[in-house]
């Protein structure tokens, strides 16, 4: 799997040095190629977690800003919006596997958003034991029936089902790492308005059995 990162690079350097139409629509694809190869590499890792992670103290604001930056292009293409609010604070984490659980959650919103005028905010708050990340986005959400299970290995629900885009491992594996790493996440929405996931990171070093 990490061999196949090597000719993914290349072609999407190709598309750069090659803008046009076809190529913007290639480097898409190309894109969520990458993402699939990315959770079977972190899905193969899951057992191993323990040997792979270093938790330290992270800025927030700079694993945010990377996965903002890698998703540019698709929400520029799909006219989605981002604010961000109160980003500049640290917690401990391991910042690969922050971007990894964060990248699968902004990817959902993009592929699960509203034709009109599609938006994402992303916030922290803070409290004397965690700082909470808030990314909620106006999307088409999920049925009340189906919240519960969005974490469930293999679970799409109508919306993966419908638009047969899902293949419910990205947010089983948000929760696993999250566990891993001593973080939790959770998940609110109304169907057909909103969306939020809030993962709590500690701020204070910790140690992950």
């Amino acid at each position: 799997m990490h061999e196949i990162k090597i000719p993914i690079t290349s072609s999407k350097l190709l598309c750069e040095n090659n803008k046009s139409e076809i190529t913007n629509k290639i480097d898409e694809e190309i894109e969520e190629i990458n993402n699939y190869v990315e959770q079977v590499l972190f899905y193969a890792r899951l057992d191993q977690v323990s040997n792979d992670f270093m938790i330290r103290k992270v800025n927030l604001e700079e694993v945010i800003r990377n996965v903002l930056a890698r998703n540019k292009k698709m929400m520029i293409q799909n006219g989605m919006k981002v604010e961000t609010k109160n980003i500049t604070l640290s917690a401990y984490t391991d910042e690969k596997w922050l971007e990894f659980i964060l990248n699968q959650i902004i990817i959902n919103s993009i592929k699960y958003r509203k034709e009109k005028n599609p938006k994402v905010e992303i916030e922290l708050l803070e409290n004397k034991e965690n700082v909470q990340l808030l990314i909620k986005d106006n999307g088409i959400g999920i049925k009340k029936s189906e919240i519960d299970r969005i974490f469930d290995k293999g679970f799409t629900g109508t919306n993966g089902r419908n638009q047969k885009k899902s293949t419910g491992i990205g947010l089983y594996l948000c929760k696993r790492l999250c566990e891993e790493l001593g973080m939790a996440i959770k998940a609110d929405s109304v169907e057909n308005e909103y969306t939020e996931i809030i993962i709590i990171i500690p701020k204070k070093e910790h140690i992950v059995n």
